[in-house]
């Protein structure tokens, strides 16, 4: 009877083990057309820009401005060189006379540490505090170095006009030979802070935008002072500072207009799900899942004839995931085609739709998923995938 036990427990094992799918699970890349807040015709989609700031700055403007630095520099120097011999004069008498009163220091000192005990003198000698003669370094003359020219650093400057921004201002999927889009971009003086010895700025920057002569959008940006340093501003190096924040002032303006009106390819993934094919039980979810991970890589916005053709190839796939549906007998675990075939379906078509944008076909398929989950023993893993796709769906 011990025997005959574990003997049937091991055939009840078997029996369950040989009717369990293996799921496994694949990330697939595509891409896909992010679609703005403010949507467009495709044959409108033409802008132009106009940007009026405080810039107008060349790189002759740099390179004379610093020439003109250096002959001030060059014209001042025989005086720089003079005042420096007068300080060097000034220490130098003043050696004399430090020199002098460190050795009267040092001679009261060590008249006072005689008058100590033994015992105390070995204390304070062993403390370090016994009287020391301070060495005093004479001063010595350096003269100033003769001022020589340099190329400044053209890097450290904001090189730019007016025309030149408006050519940085991009909305993705327009043009700019037209102006249906008329954007208007307005950039005030860079303004520096100091605030507990740290350095912040603020640059107001207001964006206005009419579509076809109706204004869509009036805000201003960078009205806050925000953290640049953790110095000083007279300690910075301010014409890189304001490089650096104007750069990020229209990194601001383009993510807002794309956001708002461009048409942007994204590089995005969809996890789907897949049955180990044992004695080709589930040669067509095979091809199903073959359809449609093949042709989600294929999809390309930019290419209309490419993504149509892909769009049908994954169709196939989809077909034959609703047809498997219909096989499904939800109360017979054992069944080829059981609960646990049609959650991986169901799963595959919600996410596929979520992926390809398309929230009511995928909120219909979760509708029938919710339909039948009585029969399906999802684990702590799936439950929280749902619980992320009902948020997908349902968020506004």
């Amino acid at each position: 009877m011990k025997l005959y036990r574990p003997f049937l427990l091991l055939l009840l094992f078997l029996s369950v083990a040989n009717y369990a799918q293996n799921i496994s699970d694949e990330s697939v890349e595509y891409q896909i057309l992010k679609s703005p807040k403010i949507q467009t015709e495709q044959s409108n989609r033409k802008f132009k820009v106009t940007v009026t700031s405080p810039y107008n700055l060349t790189a002759d403007d740099v390179i004379a401005q610093s020439k003109k630095d250096f002959e001030a520099e060059l014209k001042n120097y025989d005086k720089v060189v003079a005042n420096s011999e007068v300080e060097y004069q000034k220490k130098l008498s003043n050696f004399e006379a430090d020199v002098a009163n460190a050795k009267a220091k040092f001679e009261l000192e060590s008249a006072e540490f005689k008058k100590l005990s033994m015992l105390e003198r070995l204390t304070m000698t062993e403390q370090g505090k016994n009287p020391k003669l301070v060495t005093l370094t004479k001063p010595q003359y350096y003269k100033p170095i003769k001022p020589e020219y340099r190329d400044p650093n053209l890097n450290d400057y904001i090189i730019v006009n007016n025309s030149v921004l408006a050519t940085q201002v991009n909305i993705n999927g327009f043009s700019r030979d037209g102006n249906y889009a008329d954007v208007l971009l307005d950039i005030q003086k860079l303004n520096f802070q100091d605030n507990a010895g740290q350095t912040f700025a603020n640059q107001p920057t207001k964006l206005v935008v009419k579509v076809n002569g109706v204004e869509k959008v009036n805000t201003t940006f960078f009205q806050e002072f925000k953290f640049v340093s953790s110095s000083p501003s007279n300690n910075i190096n301010k014409p890189l500072a304001e490089k650096n924040f104007l750069n990020d002032v229209i990194v601001a303006v383009n993510q807002y207009l794309n956001d708002t009106f461009g048409y942007q390819v994204l590089k995005t993934s969809v996890t789907l799900l897949s049955v180990k094919n044992k004695g080709s039980k589930y040669d067509d979810l095979e091809k199903a899942n073959i359809y449609v991970s093949t042709n989600l890589k294929k999809l390309n916005p930019e290419n209309e004839t490419m993504t149509s053709a892909a769009m049908s190839g994954m169709q196939k796939g989809i077909d034959i995931w609703k047809s498997t549906l219909t096989k499904i007998d939800y109360k017979d675990k054992k069944s080829d085609f059981n609960a646990k075939i049609a959650e991986m379906i169901y799963f595959n078509l919600i996410r596929l739709n979520l992926a390809l944008n398309a929230k009511v076909e995928a909120e219909k398929y979760l509708n029938e998923m919710q339909e039948n989950m009585i029969y399906m023993n999802l684990s702590n893993d799936d439950k929280n995938s749902l619980e992320k796709i009902e948020n997908e769906i349902y968020k506004k």
